[in-house]
């Protein structure tokens, strides 16, 4: 056992680099793709000699693990495409990397969905196309379908985003407009052997939600992603163009997506290689090591930001006395946009926390997003701690006011609590992370456990 880092932020950065390593997109492939002594072996398959590979490659991670899938498999990809946020200058030898808009899509995203189907049909049945997805791929891959604009897909993707739809919502609604999500990547491919790994950036990892599920077969409808727009308040002023196509579709005058079982994608083979859980387990092992016992509050964490950060605030301060310990939680919230400031879940969570937390003395809470990115900002995310207010006060800011117009960021750019760490690699949702020791003051009368993986009312 380390002994614990003094400085309480310091300790919990620490705690979530060690979780951003476990997840890391490179070191995940690494793990399945192996070169043994007649060649490479996918996920304990073996690849058959003289087989071609076609590798596609999207989202925050798809840049190390394109990497790795290159090197490994070496002379045997016939053809690759990487797309991701920003290429930053990056070159592979046989894998093409494409820049693309997240999360609302642009002309290259469009370019790139486009690109993607390219290379899917490309692939002939003795071939074996690799799918390499991670969170960001929706938007990254976002061609419209027939008869919607680029505009249309951007516009209903905005609004959607601003009324605080979570990701099934939002992928449900994309798969029903784009031509690549929902199964519709392999059944436009001819590949006898489609492999696909995914990074999970979604609640209960599932295949089909992740990256809008480009290879899997796609339970819901157009009927429910027509709901989704109705539930959200746009059927009477969100782009028309959208829900003409979810109401022709529901109507039956569009082809569904393919659903589970089609035989159109009876080549499928996925596995999940990295998930939330992983970097929490990450996470733990790390916080034993510095001295802290960790206690895991849910793994489930959503609902509104600023709720589930008023509770996590709450539960650190019904703590009873005890040894310094960490608590872990993990998942994606949400922000229902009442403001016109600029933030993003994390850092409206950690403001929402340390609205709860002002005043005591021993806690301190980093809430963070595993990709390094925290809405339209630059940080992954923000810490809190009892004096955060204060300091947020001297510095010329307001918490409460802050919160009230989503303006998070601004709040903690000027009191010195953001979290910046740049791309990571990956995408398994958000971390938030409390290490409390003895607290300052008394816990609240009746404050009970709050219940943090709730939604909001």
């Amino acid at each position: 056992m380390r002994p614990t880092l003094a400085h309480p932020r310091q300790s919990l950065e620490a705690i979530f680099r060690v979780a951003l390593c476990a997840v890391e997109g490179g070191r995940v492939v690494e793990r399945v793709l192996q070169v043994g002594a007649e060649g490479p072996v996918l996920a304990g398959r073996p690849l058959r000699a003289g087989a071609r590979v076609f590798v596609l490659a999207a989202g925050k991670a798809a840049l190390p693990m394109a990497v790795v899938a290159e090197q490994r498999l070496a002379g045997r990809i016939a053809r690759g495409v990487a797309v991701i946020r920003d290429a930053a200058g990056a070159r592979l030898e046989r894998i093409a990397v494409h820049e693309a808009a997240h999360p609302v899509p642009d002309a290259r995203s469009a370019s790139a969905g486009r690109e993607a189907l390219r290379l899917a049909a490309e692939a002939e049945p003795e071939d074996v196309l690799l799918v390499l997805l991670s969170g960001g791929a929706s938007s990254l891959l976002s061609c419209p379908l027939p008869g919607l604009t680029l505009e249309d897909l951007a516009s209903t993707t905005q609004r959607l985003l601003a009324a605080g739809a979570d990701i099934f919502a939002l992928n449900t609604v994309r798969k029903h407009l784009t031509q690549v999500a929902g199964g519709r990547l392999a059944a436009a491919s001819r590949a006898g052997w489609i492999e696909v790994w995914a990074i999970s950036d979604v609640l209960g990892d599932d295949l089909s939600t992740i990256a809008s599920g480009p290879c899997m077969g796609d339970p819901t409808t157009y009927a429910q992603a027509r709901e989704i727009l109705r539930a959200h308040g746009l059927s009477g002023r969100g782009p028309r163009a959208a829900l003409a196509v979810l109401e022709e579709g529901a109507a039956g005058a569009r082809p569904e997506t393919p659903k589970p079982g089609a035989p159109e994608l009876a080549a499928v083979r996925s596995r999940i290689l990295a998930r939330n859980a992983d970097a929490l387990r990450a996470a733990e092992g790390e916080a034993r090591d510095q001295g802290l016992e960790p206690l895991q509050v849910t793994g489930s964490l959503r609902g509104e930001a600023r709720v589930a950060g008023t509770r996590l605030g709450a539960l650190c301060r019904a703590l009873r006395p005890g040894p310094p310990r960490l608590l872990l939680a993990g998942g994606e919230t949400t922000v229902t946009v009442r403001g016109n400031g600029l933030g993003g879940r994390s850092q409206e969570l950690a403001l929402a926390a340390a609205l709860r937390l002002a005043g005591t003395s021993g806690a301190t809470l980093l809430a963070a997003g595993t990709d390094g990115s925290d809405g339209p900002t630059g940080a992954a995310g923000a810490f809190a701690d009892g004096e955060t207010v204060a300091r947020g006060s001297a510095a010329g800011v307001e918490a409460g006011a802050c919160l009230r117009r989503n303006d998070s960021h601004d709040f903690f750019a000027h009191e010195g609590g953001l979290l910046v760490t740049g791309p990571t690699g990956t995408n398994v949702m958000d971390l938030v992370l409390a290490r409390v020791e003895r607290l300052g003051e008394a816990p609240p009368r009746a404050v009970g456990v709050p219940r943090i993986h709730e939604q909001s009312p």
